[in-house]
């Protein structure tokens, strides 16, 4: 594993602004913000797999949106590679696009169903120049093989396609650049459960096989644990817990890190585990709760959580929780 950071963000925010109704607008009421992302800090190392997990709704895709540029951030800071990218616009943004790609959560929709896998691959090493155009069918045919394709799908259009058949092409466009960071998010919760092996195999294999950086998005835990070596924990916008994946999933300090752990299906069907329902449920992100954002659901809440915003502060080596009081 290397120490070198490829990728820090600090203090990131994407707010979303609420427009007001007619009578609002007269009253002059202030506009409310959607907090999607909110004081977002944490880094990454070159080759990690870092795990990303939550509630559907937390922000896990608009945060991989701000990191990708796919959307503007509100406040903070992004650096990959040593370049602060959050402000880029217009050319200047365009010349880092080659070095951070993203594995889509749906393979059919992601992919032009009018153009064959031949087209899709050619497009990306087209526009990018990344290899002399007589060069191209090598690097095509280079891409589907290490993705489990033969060159003889090229002239086959998506809905030819299964899932996987799909995903994999998918992922073949991603790493069609060398980029050094990617993000991957759900790629594998619209497949069948025999297919996800396979498609999370392949994706450790290539990480590995091509020391690229992987930010792997997902509300399961037990993909997050298949895959990745760390994880972090996300609640309504904020990061709650970020550590080791073994660690975390060992021992959760957050309240809903181990709610979370709790609540999530268990690998060995024969095992008699008491079904676990999360309580109450997430506060608007529109109106957020004063103090901690999870005190209106967490059995431990007491006084101070209500009036003080927990600092993510490392509560075991390398292993950090938001939490007044860690479990």
């Amino acid at each position: 594993m290397n120490n070198e950071e490829l990728l820090r963000v600090e203090h990131l925010s994407k707010w979303f602004p609420q427009k007001h109704g007619v009578m609002q607008r007269i009253k002059r009421e202030p506009v409310k913000h959607l907090k999607a992302v909110d004081d977002v800090s944490f880094s990454i190392k070159k080759g990690e797999n870092m795990g990303l997990v939550g509630e559907s709704g937390c922000g896990k895709s608009t945060l991989a949106k701000c990191l990708l540029r796919l959307t503007s951030v509100t406040n903070g800071k992004i650096v990959l590679n040593g370049k602060e990218i959050s402000s880029l616009k217009g050319e200047e943004l365009r010349a880092v696009r080659p070095d951070m790609q993203m594995i889509f959560q749906d393979p059919y929709s992601s992919l032009n169903p009018r153009m064959s896998v031949y087209d899709t691959l050619e497009e990306v090493l087209k526009f990018h120049k990344a290899v002399p155009v007589e060069e191209i069918p090598n690097r095509v045919k280079e891409l589907l093989n290490i993705c489990g394709l033969t060159y003889d799908v090229k002239d086959r259009y998506p809905g030819e396609f299964s899932g996987g058949q799909r995903q994999r092409v998918g992922i073949a466009r991603a790493i069609a650049l060398n980029p050094s960071f990617i993000v991957a998010d759900e790629p594998v919760s619209a497949l069948d459960v025999s297919i996800q092996a396979q498609i999370l195999n392949l994706l450790s294999s290539l990480q590995t096989q091509l020391n690229q950086t992987l930010l792997f998005i997902s509300h399961d835990l037990q993909v997050i644990q298949h895959i990745t070596k760390n994880v972090e924990v996300m609640y309504l916008g904020s990061i709650v817990e970020i550590g080791k994946t073994e660690d975390v999933f060992k021992h959760p300090y957050h309240p809903y890190t181990d709610i979370l752990m709790k609540a999530s299906p268990k690998l060995d069907p024969r095992a008699k585990t008491k079904k676990y329902v999360i309580q109450g449920e997430p506060p608007s992100p529109i109106d957020l709760p004063v103090g901690c954002k999870f005190h209106t659901r967490c059995p431990y809440a007491k006084k101070i959580c209500q009036e003080q915003i927990p600092s993510l502060n490392e509560v075991s080596k390398g292993h950090y929780c938001a939490c007044h009081f860690p479990l």
